[in-house]
């Protein structure tokens, strides 16, 4: 794994190159008499295939960078995401393996010489990989199947190195987003990240989350059998990956993986007083016996009060239309910056569209809507545009920002239609007046 600084910045830097270079290959095709569509799906293909090879080899800060993307692939137009999409879909759960001998190393350092003692049999084959690390297939010494998440060496340096990075471009993401104070958040961010760096807080994560969910009928959390700075041990689950379900799923499926995503997702920080913010389908599995499979337990939000109130507040008010009081709250809680002049009118056509989902008894979430949302947002022109830019997202809020994005993006993937205000009424306080 490149981890120096130089290296990576290079490997980053190849993307734009590449994708200007074959821009011009393509301009001497089309001279040569290639139709365009036959050169921008050639242009298309090509570049996607890098960006997996990019991400995928630095890992790191880079393939998380990725992993987001691919949640949000819903809102690209369809003529443009076909081959983005199977190449961030694969940045899910698959990159390329580092040597047995790494392997083998690394598994020595956190378990001792005689790690191989521990286990049954160990596959050397990685089952996936994720953006820190890989996971193997292996049987305990007392016969139980588990997975084996072993740290890439060097993913620490290479992490931060993604995320000074981060730091570098802060004036630039700044520029882009003028309202929103970027270093806070940046800080936030990077707090957050270096915590994924030392397995032994995920599996506190996990056996926190999976005591809350013990003997639960529709969410099953594996338990960790052991765990290191670098190694962690679980038990080994077998089931249909959310990105399976929606290339090729039933309508039954679509929507029953969706309905279990949204109960998980809002009841966790009522149940375990986390949050688990890593919304990707690659960390979901719908099982035989119709449960719902959470793993990888890196990225979590402590809300040891539970959800914030001001959440359901703000959703009541935005529904309901009374834009003043939405304002005031907004306002309480950070999102508009002080000195920061807004109309509450403004915020509340900006809010509406989102609450469209909870406006109906039930909701299809759609990759149109999503195209739509991100096409009004990202319109200049536009009025919301304009407001969005008025708006900042406080540290505080950045993980269940991420989580509702990341899991509206994953609903809207699986063409899946729920009863989303029900779930919310339930477990979101402050929805209910």
């Amino acid at each position: 794994m490149p981890h120096r600084t130089a290296a990576r910045t290079a490997k980053l830097a190849s993307l734009p190159l590449g994708i200007a270079g074959r821009a011009v290959s393509g301009w001497g095709r089309r001279l040569t008499g290639q139709s365009a569509e036959q050169v921008n799906a050639t242009l298309s293909a090509k570049a996607a295939e890098q960006l997996f090879e990019v991400l995928g080899t630095l890992k790191g800060g880079a393939m998380k960078f990725g992993q987001a993307l691919s949640v949000f692939e819903a809102a690209v137009p369809d003529e443009f995401a076909g081959p983005y999409r199977e190449a961030l879909t694969k940045l899910q759960s698959a990159a390329p393996p580092m040597p047995t001998r790494q392997t083998h190393r690394v598994l020595a350092e956190q378990l001792g010489r005689s790690w191989k003692d521990r286990f049954a049999e160990f596959s050397d084959e990685p089952a996936a990989a994720a953006s820190i690390g890989q996971v193997h297939h292996a049987v305990w010494h007392d016969g139980r199947e588990v997975a084996v998440k072993v740290q890439y060496p060097g993913a620490d340096q290479a992490l931060r190195s993604d995320l000074r990075q981060l730091q570098r471009f802060s004036r630039l993401l700044q520029a882009l987003a003028p309202g929103t104070e970027i270093k806070p958040l940046l800080a936030e961010l990077s707090d957050r990240m270096n915590e994924e760096l030392d397995y032994r807080t995920e599996a506190e994560n996990q056996r926190q989350f999976a005591k809350a969910f013990a003997g639960d009928q529709q969410v099953l959390v594996p338990r960790v059998v052991a765990s290191a700075p670098k190694v962690v041990v679980t038990e080994w689950v077998t089931g249909t990956p959310l990105a399976k379900i929606i290339s090729d799923g039933t309508v039954g499926q679509r929507n029953e993986a969706g309905r279990l995503l949204a109960e998980f997702h809002y009841s966790s920080p009522a149940r375990a007083n986390l949050l688990h913010s890593d919304p990707h389908p690659g960390n979901f599995m719908l099982l035989e016996d119709g449960r719902l499979c959470v793993i990888d337990f890196g990225a979590v939000a402590r809300l040891p009060h539970g959800a914030p109130s001001a959440l359901g507040v703000i959703m009541r008010l935005a529904l309901e239309g009374r834009s003043d009081e939405l304002l005031d709250v907004l306002k309480r809680e950070g999102f508009v910056r002080p000195g920061t002049t807004v109309d509450a009118e403004d915020i509340q056509a900006y809010l509406a569209p989102f609450t469209v989902p909870l406006t109906r008894e039930r909701f299809h979430f759609t990759r149109r809507w999503a195209q739509k949302q991100a096409l009004r947002l990202g319109d200049t022109r536009g009025q919301d545009f304009r407001t969005a830019r008025s708006l900042n997202l406080p540290p505080q809020w950045l993980m269940i920002h991420r989580v509702t994005a990341g899991a509206v993006g994953i609903l809207c993937q699986l063409d899946a239609e729920l009863e989303l205000r029900s779930i919310v009424q339930q477990w979101q306080p402050g929805f209910a007046a």
